[in-house]
């Protein structure tokens, strides 16, 4: 009797191709609630990814946003101390302004932002990060410059440069159609177009009516600051303690680095303090208009600048004000991760040694003042730099002398001058 054939073994169904992971720098704003869903319909496993820098926030609906928008996962990450401990502190420390006005605040936030996301992406096994920064923007820059220095292999989608996103969403008026369209709720609105920024040092706006140079900023705009018209705030007299200098209490109480900046923050909110309107050079090479309010950072800056120049000796003042700008360049343009601001910041450490002591400052309707300062590091002596009688600490006639040898240089050059002017005046004659 021949043998039964068994039934052939039925084919396990093939198994679903795995995703690729990409991790998002998610805001919940209009640009990266579009590119979840976008990224998500090209087939990616959307990883969102929000950075807990100081804005104001409601988390819990950003995680179920994040989800409902296209996303598998969504991680809050809180880095507000580290935030203003190693990014806003230094950058208080070198005084540092970009174009001699922009306090950075933004781009002191994108390092940081950039800095977890890696690690997110590390720990997910990702190998692609996505944001929305748009290709004509700085933030691009430097979100991916600190991608590539934390994570050398790491690939990078930018939907705003890819030209397949381009063709869908070409701008803010497409990309409000497409969030209504997947019903993703957003907060720009036709009415009010204009971008922003938040972090706890600062906001920043821009875009929309904010393209035009001329147009005034509407009041409404403004969240951080007080509209003058609006202070009433009576004159009010402060004071900020630093050790090495690192701002570490006001009026006398100690507080975190986070706290701390909160508290210059709520201050500068009803004093008016630190608007700004200005065209800046963005680091792709255009010209750009923003408008920023950083109240505490203000406040802080100018305490900090005249802290340093009763404790820093001329030389090594003027060296760290030259090298302030490039600090400030860097930051800018999103070179954080590098042997060179490495260097610098190891430089900064050095110089702030024995900016130790205490500012008394006066601020009254959008401005701040300092009134004193005061240190056991202080290298002013009022029996030397006095007007009065000097008891013997200085001798004035010394001065005599040392004006001499700067002009040596000078008179020499003079002689080589009239020596050449008469050299021509007697070839003419011939």
């Amino acid at each position: 009797m021949a043998a039964k054939k068994s039934a052939p073994a039925k084919k396990s169904a093939p198994a679903a191709a795995k995703k690729e992971k990409v991790v998002l720098a998610y805001s919940g704003g209009l640009d990266t609630s579009v590119i979840v869903r976008w990224l998500e319909q090209k087939g990616y496993d959307v990883i969102c990814y929000c950075a807990n820098v100081g804005q104001e926030e409601k988390y819990t609906d950003l995680e179920k946003k994040a989800l409902n928008s296209g996303g598998s996962k969504c991680y809050i990450v809180d880095m507000r101390e580290e935030f203003a401990r190693d990014f806003v502190f230094p950058a208080i420390a070198w005084n540092a302004k970009y174009e001699g006005r922009y306090l950075l605040g933004t781009s002191l936030a994108r390092p940081v932002i950039a800095k977890h996301m890696v690690e997110v992406a590390k720990k997910e096994g990702a190998t692609i990060i996505a944001h929305g920064a748009t290709g004509k923007g700085n933030d691009q820059v430097r979100f991916e410059l600190t991608a590539y220095a934390l994570l050398p292999g790491v690939k990078v989608i930018a939907p705003w440069r890819d030209p397949e996103f381009n063709q869908q969403i070409k701008g803010r008026a497409e990309a409000m159609e497409y969030a209504a369209k997947w019903g993703i709720p957003v907060k720009a609105t036709a009415k009010e177009p204009w971008s922003s920024d938040d972090n706890s040092l600062h906001i920043s706006f821009e875009a929309g009516m904010l393209e035009d140079p001329a147009a005034r900023p509407l009041d409404r705009m403004f969240q951080k600051t007080l509209p003058l018209d609006q202070v009433k705030a009576k004159r009010q007299t402060i004071t900020v303690d630093f050790e090495q200098g690192v701002p570490v209490a006001i009026d006398g109480k100690r507080m975190g680095a986070h706290d701390l900046l909160s508290k210059a923050n709520e201050i500068g909110f009803k004093h008016g303090i630190g608007r700004l309107d200005m065209v800046e050079s963005r680091f792709v090479g255009m010209k750009s208009r923003g408008v920023y309010e950083t109240p505490g950072g203000t406040i802080l800056l100018s305490a900090h600048q005249d802290l340093e120049a009763l404790t820093v000796g001329r030389d090594l003042l003027h060296t760290k004000n030259t090298l302030a700008v490039r600090w400030a360049q860097m930051a800018y343009f999103g070179f954080w991760y590098c042997e060179e601001m490495d260097a610098l910041q190891a430089f900064l450490k050095s110089s702030q040694r024995h900016v130790t002591g205490r500012v008394t400052l006066e601020l009254d309707r959008g401005n701040v003042i300092v009134v004193g300062r005061e240190s056991a590091h202080s290298l002013y002596d009022a029996a030397i730099a006095s007007m009065e009688a000097d008891g013997g600490a200085y001798n004035q006639g010394d001065a005599t002398g040392f004006i001499r040898l700067q002009a040596l240089p000078l008179r020499v050059a003079a002689r080589r001058d009239v020596r050449l002017a008469a050299a021509k005046k007697t070839t003419k004659k011939k």
